[in-house]
């Protein structure tokens, strides 16, 4: 069984930075193919971003290319999204998922455990 817990959420001004943070319990985090997405208020769940296991392989959706950066420290079992020029629009629950698939890509169908997410706001 997966654990996933997310951290860093908060209120920001446009324009200003955030780093979520990702915490997993699980045994061989580096074989787990990681992402993020989030979901506002009346919108269906979206892909954000996805690092592969050894985090070499990146993948963003094009409304945060530039903006948002995905990493992770397997050591410490743990994944971020640093999200820099943050606009009204980012606004959302952000959600850290993990997959089997050490290169899950961004259907949100390869995601099996899910963390309770955190909320971002962002205030213009």
């Amino acid at each position: 069984q997966v654990q996933l817990v997310e951290s860093g959420g908060g209120l920001v001004q446009a324009g200003g930075s955030l780093r979520l943070s990702c915490a997993a319990s699980v045994r061989f985090f580096s074989s787990y193919g990681m992402g993020w997405f989030r979901q506002a208020p009346g919108k269906e769940r979206e892909f954000v971003a996805t690092i592969s296991g050894s985090g070499v392989i990146t993948d963003y959706t094009s409304s945060v290319e530039g903006r948002f950066t995905i990493s992770r420290d397997n050591a410490k079992n743990t994944v971020y999204l640093h999200m820099n020029s943050l606009k009204p629009e980012d606004t959302a629950v952000y959600y850290c998922a993990a997959s089997p698939n050490y290169n899950a890509g961004l259907v949100k169908s390869e995601y099996r455990y899910w963390g309770q997410g955190t909320q971002v706001t962002v205030s213009s």
